[in-house]
């Protein structure tokens, strides 16, 4: 009976410990590998950096695009874009020329 009380007292000093033992590693799961933790702080990161970069590529290219648009319009019509359009779109070329295609790079 002696035994049984003693085990008592001990599990009843120790359960504080053991609550605050639990608790730590659950925290510690959570903010490791959680929804909101660190590796997937990360990960949002790295996205981020991602899509800034998409971004920027997309925006020269609007750019660039803006760019031929104004020399296309009346009245400002540049004439090496005016050719350069004719002859990739419609073939145009002068006599005598010779046309060298070239294949495509896959990557």
């Amino acid at each position: 009976m002696r035994k049984l009380i003693d085990q008592r007292y001990v599990v009843r000093q120790n359960i504080i410990a053991v609550i605050g033992v639990c608790l730590s590693v659950y925290f510690s799961y959570h903010l490791i590998a959680g929804e909101r933790s660190y590796l997937r702080l990360l990960s949002l990161q790295n996205q981020i950096a991602q899509s800034e970069e998409t971004l920027a590529e997309t925006r020269q290219s609007r750019e660039a695009l803006e760019q031929k648009v104004v020399m296309m319009r009346p009245g400002s019509i540049s004439r090496d874009l005016l050719e350069e359009q004719a002859r990739s779109k419609l073939g145009f070329r002068y006599p005598g020329e010779k046309t060298v295609i070239l294949p495509k790079d896959k990557s």
